[in-house]
Order: structure tokens, then C-alpha cells, then sequence
């Protein structure tokens, strides 16, 4: 919790100013029972009106004061509260770009999004009400002590009684708290999950008629969500009726004895008026407890939430001391003994994959589902590490490559064609914000898309839907092809990225790409596609099996050939695209 706090250090101003404004309330509040007394006592028990007009005037001057000292003390504890999450978010967003995949596989998108939202949310009203109210009622409580102590000691006594019962109660109660609140969140957490996952499978949830099977999972992790809730409530509600039940009981004893006092002369009866007011005044500081517990126990739970994700270390990082640039990429790329698991499994992925592929070459990655491809991908743009052995792009191991820089040389289009609400231009020009518009449309006709964009009414200008719900699935993957061809990458990658375009265009888009200047990776389970590349690759079980022209697995890969007369049948088309 402390950790978190350091956020507020670029606010240590505001933050002076608002707590002087806190004090300068206090002082005003713990001064006006004396004032009270005082009327009582020499005003209205001597019938003395000047008096009363004097100290009342007072006392309306110094709440004037007062008065204006919250106003501002709110807006200074608002400028803080609001800047600090500000810079919360902004440092936890920081952090989740910089994870790699590994760390993301540690956090589900739903709980990122809480602590992003709900959890800075909590944060940001503790530090607010911390600056106007918290910090005033306890400290309203020890010099209201005090100060009744000064009037009267004997009936201060009462509460100097009662007070340390109520503080031990209230730490209890604050810790079980603590605990109760951090499972809230996380019920919220799977609430947010559910609803994510539905929102995303609409269309799915709809065409399999499950909207009651969705309904009842929500329903139960909703339901988790409020009894978890209700009974965190119910543990801070009880505390006002105990802080009611021991200062009333303080306050009949002040009365009782405070009277039998007056009566002898020993004591004034502004004296008893001002204890019985500081007593109320500390009776409501207590009462405003219940509600500090309840925030500070959640702030708690959502801080310990927030630096789990700022203390992840991130495991995938550059080398500092043996850093190396290119200067003229070319797209070579070479795997050597590569062996790689997924973190936190024991089960190999890829086993001693070793090949080599020339700048601008094609190379074409058939195999089975699961059968690794798209991991060996992802090893490319060191989106993970190697478990063993190494991956090299121009002959320089990845590791030893600055992140930044080898990304920017690859064109990755993901498996998953993902496009981002608005526009097409604003789409494509995502994989290089600086295009130019005739850079746009080359990329787009590279990527067989700008005839379609043509026909459009607003063309580039047309807005896309979130996800690309109002695009076909060969549309978006054109988009994100050419996204990736407006980088002008020297490496291409894609995975699986033609699944959804006709034969014909397939081929339109593979002719044009020995036109760009780039090494070429696809995954494909479409032998006509992997016989127009310069190599095919075959993975089966995560070993790399076999590899050669179209012509040379025919007649030497059994794997091969049974997958080309799944597709053609014996004696198809064996020749085409090979020359």
C-alpha cells in the first residue's frame, strides 16, 4: 500500500496545501465548543446578550473560514486523487506493453482491465476522501480527547475509557476487511471475464441458441460477485451500531455525572455542554470510521492487485552490453537445434528445429493442427524465447538484436486477422503511422484489397466496425496483409492468412509478393499455396520432418504425398506453380 503512495510524490504541494486546509477545519471544529461554552457560561446563564452576540459572531467568522477552507481543500484533493490515477494507469499500461507473451499467459485480459479500471478506481477515491475527510476524523478524535481533557478532566475520563476498546475493534475489523475485499475483486474479476467472453461470441452464443446456458453461467458469477459483496458489507455495517452503542453509553455517563456536578457547584454547565460536544463531535468521527474501513480495506486489496502487475518482472528483455544493430538487413533467417516450451509446461513444443532460409526466398510451413507452427513464428519477432539453441536474422542470434528494431524489419499478420475500430486508412496505416496515401493503395494492391476498398462508398474513409464485424473474413485479412506490406518489411509472416481467399486472389497476392523485396514465411494447410514457394517445410509433432521443392517431397515425404492426394487425389496437378 505504501509503494503505491509513492505516486503521489510530483504532488507534494497540492497535497501541503489541502492538508492545511484539513487542519485549518479542525482547529475551527475543535474550537467551537469552547466557544459554546463560553456563550453558556458568561452569556446566556448572566443574561448578557453582548456576550452571546460577540462569541456568536465568532463563531460564525471562523465557520465562514472554514467553510471556504473545504471548498478548496476539495478541489486540491481532487487535482491530486485524479492526477495520481492518471498516473497509475498510465504506468500500468506501460508495464502490459512491455510484457511479453509468457507474462501476459500469467493475467487474464478480464482481471488487466479491473485493476486498469475498478482497482485505480478505488485507489484514486481513498487518496481523495484521505485528503478531506480521513485524515481530519482521526485526527478529530485524538485532540477532541484532548480538548475535553482541558475542559474537564473528570468527565473527559469517560472517554479515554472507551476510545482504546473502539481502535483495537476497529483494527480487527479493518484486516478481516482487507481479505473480504480482495476476493471481491476477484469475484469482479470472472463477472468482467464472462461478460467479455460473451460480448466477443455473440454471434456464436446466437447461432447455437446458448443465450440460456451463457445467462445461467453469469448468473452464477454474478451472484458470487454480490453474496462475496454482501457479506463484506455486512462485516463493516456492524460496526456503526457498536461505535453508537459505547459513545452513547459514554455520553449517559458525562450527563449523569456532569449533572450531580452542576448541581454541586463544582462544575459550570458549559463545561458539561462542551465535553457532551466534543463527545458527539468524536462519536461522529467514529461513525465516519466504518466508512474509511471500507474504502482503505479496498484500497488495500486493489493496491496489493496494482503491484502485482508493476512487480512482474518481465522476462523476455534485451542485452544491454551486447547489443547489436544492421545496418542493411537483408531477412536471412536460421534456426539451429531450436528447442522451445511453453513457460510454465514441461511438454516441448518444437524439438531441434534446424533450417536456413535465404533473403527473398518463399518458404511455405505445412503440418498438422498443433503440430507447432505458429510457435516456431512467434520465435522470429522474440515474441518468446528459445528454450534451447538459437534463432538468427542475418546471422546475429535474436536475443542480441534490440526489440525494437528487429520487429520493425517483420511484417507479422497473426493467425487471427484482429483490425481496430476506424477506419481503413487508419487500419492500414497502423503498421506505419508516417504512409503516405499512395503508399496505402501500393500496399493495398499488394495485398489484393484496393478494388475492393474502390467500391465502397466512403473507400479508405469507411469506417471498420470493432473487430471488423461489418468486413468478411477475407477482406480483414487482406487489411492486415497490407498493414503488414506497408512497413515495407524485409521479413513477411504469415500465418495462415489466406485461409479465407478464393483460390484466384491467392494467387493474384502470392504473384505480387515476389515483387516485394522481402523473405517470405506462410503457414498454409493448402498444398496449391505451398507449391508456388521456393521450400516447403513440414512439421509434424513439433520435429521438423522434412523439406524441399513441391517436386522433391512429392517423391521423397510420405507425409507429403498423403496430403496432396487428400486435396487433389492421385495424380493431380503436380507440376503447377512449380516453374
Amino acid at each position: 500500500m505504501f509503494r503505491i503512495l509513492t505516486f503521489l510524490k510530483p504532488y507534494r504541494l497540492a497535497i501541503a496545501v489541502a492538508l492545511f486546509l484539513t487542519f485549518v477545519e479542525l482547529a475551527v471544529e475543535l474550537v467551537q465548543p469552547l466557544l459554546i461554552a463560553k456563550i453558556i457560561d458568561d452569556g446566556i446563564l448572566q443574561k448578557d446578550l453582548s456576550v452571546v452576540m460577540k462569541w456568536g459572531g465568532i463563531m460564525i467568522a471562523i465557520s465562514l473560514v472554514a467553510f471556504i477552507s473545504g471548498i478548496v481543500n476539495s478541489f486540491f484533493a481532487s487535482h491530486t486523487s485524479q492526477s495520481f490515477a492518471y498516473d497509475v494507469r498510465k504506468e500500468l499500461f506501460g508495464k502490459i506493453q512491455s510484457f511479453s507473451f509468457a507474462n501476459l499467459q500469467k493475467f487474464e485480459t478480464a482481471t488487466l482491465i479491473t485493476r486498469m479500471t475498478n482497482d485505480v478506481t478505488q485507489l484514486q477515491n481513498t487518496v481523495f476522501m484521505s485528503l478531506r475527510i480521513a485524515i481530519r476524523a482521526p485526527m478529530l478524535i485524538i485532540f477532541g480527547m484532548i480538548m475535553a481533557f482541558l475542559v474537564n478532566p473528570k468527565l473527559a475520563m469517560m472517554l479515554i475509557v472507551t476510545i482504546p476498546f473502539l481502535v483495537l475493534f476497529l483494527i480487527f475489523v479493518m484486516t478481516k476487511a482487507r481479505r473480504l475485499f480482495q476476493s471481491v475483486q476477484q469475484k469482479l474479476d470472472t463477472v468482467n471475464g464472462v461478460m467479455r467472453e460473451n460480448l466477443s461470441g455473440m454471434k456464436l452464443i446466437k447461432a447455437f441458441v446458448s443465450w440460456r446456458h451463457e445467462t445461467k453461467r453469469f448468473f452464477n458469477a454474478n451472484e458470487e460477485l454480490k453474496e462475496r459483496t454482501i457479506t463484506s458489507l455486512r462485516l463493516i455495517e456492524i460496526t456503526m451500531p457498536v461505535l453508537l452503542l459505547l459513545m452513547n453509553g459514554s455520553i449517559i455517563a458525562i450527563l449523569w455525572f456532569g449533572s450531580l456536578d452542576v448541581s454541586s457547584g463544582s462544575v459550570q454547565v458549559g463545561e458539561v455542554v462542551a465535553v457532551i460536544n466534543y463527545t458527539t463531535r468524536i462519536t461522529g468521527a467514529l461513525g465516519v470510521f466504518s466508512w474509511i474501513i471500507m474504502h482503505f480495506s479496498r484500497a488495500k486489496a486493489s493496491s496489493d492487485r496494482v503491484l502485482d502487475v508493476l512487480d512482474t518482472e518481465v522476462d523476455l528483455t534485451e542485452s544491454v552490453s551486447n547489443v547489436k544493430s544492421v545496418n542493411n538487413p537483408q531477412g536471412a533467417i536460421t534456426f539451429s537445434n531450436v528447442d522451445f516450451t511453453y513457460p510454465g509446461t514441461n511438454t516441448k513444443v518444437l524439438q531441434d528445429i534446424s533450417f536456413s532460409v535465404k533473403p527473398g526466398e518463399t518458404v511455405a510451413i505445412l503440418g498438422a493442427t498443433g503440430s507447432g507452427k505458429t510457435s516456431l513464428f512467434q520465435l522470429i519477432p522474440r515474441l518468446y524465447d528459445v528454450s534451447q539453441g538459437s534463432v538468427l536474422i542475418d546471422g546475429i542470434d535474436v536475443k542480441a538484436r534490440k526489440l525494437d528494431e528487429l520487429r520493425k524489419q517483420i511484417g507479422y499478420v497473426p493467425q487471427e486477422a484482429l483490425l481496430f475500430t476506424g477506419t481503413i486508412k487508419e487500419n492500414i496505416r497502423w503498421g506505419k503511422q508516417d504512409a503516405t496515401m499512395e503508399e496505402m493503395i501500393m500496399a493495398a494492391k499488394r495485398a489484393q484489397i484496393h478494388e475492393t476498398i474502390e467500391k465502397l462508398s466512403l473507400q479508405y474513409d469507411t469506417v471498420i466496425g470493432q473487430k471488423g464485424v461489418n468486413l468478411s473474413g477475407g477482406q480483414k485479412q487482406r487489411i492486415s496483409i497490407a498493414r503488414a506490406l506497408i512497413r515495407n518489411p524485409k521479413i513477411l509472416l504469415l500465418d495462415d492468412s489466406t485461409s479465407a481467399l478464393d483460390l484466384k486472389t491467392e494467387a493474384k497476392l502470392l504473384e505480387e509478393l515476389k515483387n516485394v523485396s522481402c523473405t517470405t514465411l506462410i503457414i498454409t494447410s493448402k498444398i496449391y499455396t505451398a507449391m508456388a514457394t521456393d521450400t516447403i517445410l513440414l512439421v509434424e509433432d513439433g520435429k521438423l520432418i522434412a523439406s524441399g521443392s513441391h517436386e522433391e517431397l512429392l517423391h521423397s515425404s510420405p507425409f507429403y504425398q498423403k496430403v496432396y492426394e487428400t486435396q487433389f487425389g492421385e495424380g493431380g496437378p503436380q507440376h503447377v506453380g512449380a516453374n
